[in-house]
């Protein structure tokens, strides 16, 4: 199994942290968030990592090398173009994604048990797995709407208050089946959410959730990576880099 770490965003709402690193690359407890995934992806026993690039690569290259200091194997895939989340995985070699593969956006930090979720992928027999979090406020983001059963029914985009079909939203991490990539079109930015998830729902193709019991937190904005760092430090945020921290 093989795992894709985006990495391309360059964070202008993080500046002047990511004035000459992208987002991925910012530290959280003096490790870029980026090898926190590593080590994540790692430690459930994924070593085959596929990392995008585009703003300020360098930063990430000369960083993790081949990734064998790491304990992974990495190969990167360079976008003159922001291709988005999808695109990110059709711009790599056709033979890469060749069995089921993990996707975790590279500024979404988070201590998820992945051997979980691949389990529950395997014994649903989808061709997607999603992982949710409970939203605070389900009119600010995309929602989806989940049967009983787990099976994914549909997505709405900020729906009106009192409107919400549930508030478990998208945490941008997925186990996914080569076959989602044949909705990718080559050669065009292409994105998970707003694209390819559709269009499997309207195939009639099975998609399941599963709702994200650990940390996660997308740090999208100054206050959200202050309280990253903060649950870092208080060991809300568990990862086999921290001194003391449980293993994930």
């Amino acid at each position: 199994m093989r795992a894709l770490l985006l990495a391309a965003g360059e964070g202008t709402r993080l500046r002047p942290l990511t004035l000459s690193r992208p987002k991925p690359m910012v530290p959280i407890e003096g490790k870029p968030i980026l090898e926190h995934l590593v080590a994540l992806v790692r430690n459930h026993g994924i070593t085959e990592v596929g990392i995008n690039l585009h703003y300020r690569p360098e930063a990430i290259t000369e960083y993790f090398g081949d990734g064998r200091a790491f304990g992974v194997d990495i190969t990167y895939a360079r976008e003159s173009q922001l291709m988005g989340s999808a695109g990110a995985a059709r711009n790599f070699p056709q033979s890469y994604f060749e069995d089921t593969f993990v996707v975790l956006y590279g500024d979404v930090l988070n201590d998820l048990d992945l051997t979980e979720l691949v389990r529950l992928h395997r014994a649903h027999g989808g061709v997607a797995t999603l992982a949710l979090y409970e939203a605070d406020d389900p009119s600010r983001v995309g929602i989806v709407d989940v049967a009983e059963d787990g099976r994914v029914l549909g997505f709405v985009e900020k729906p009106a208050p009192g409107d919400e079909p549930g508030n478990l939203a998208n945490a941008g991490i997925y186990v996914l089946e080569p076959s989602v990539l044949e909705y990718v079109p080559e050669g065009q930015s292409c994105d998970f959410g707003r694209d390819v998830f559709p269009a499997l729902l309207a195939a009639g193709l099975p998609m399941y959730a599963y709702r994200l019991p650990g940390y996660v937190q997308d740090i999208g904005s100054p206050e959200r990576y202050a309280e990253a760092q903060e649950d870092a430090r208080s060991g809300r945020f568990r990862s086999p880099l921290l001194a003391g921290a449980a293993a994930c």
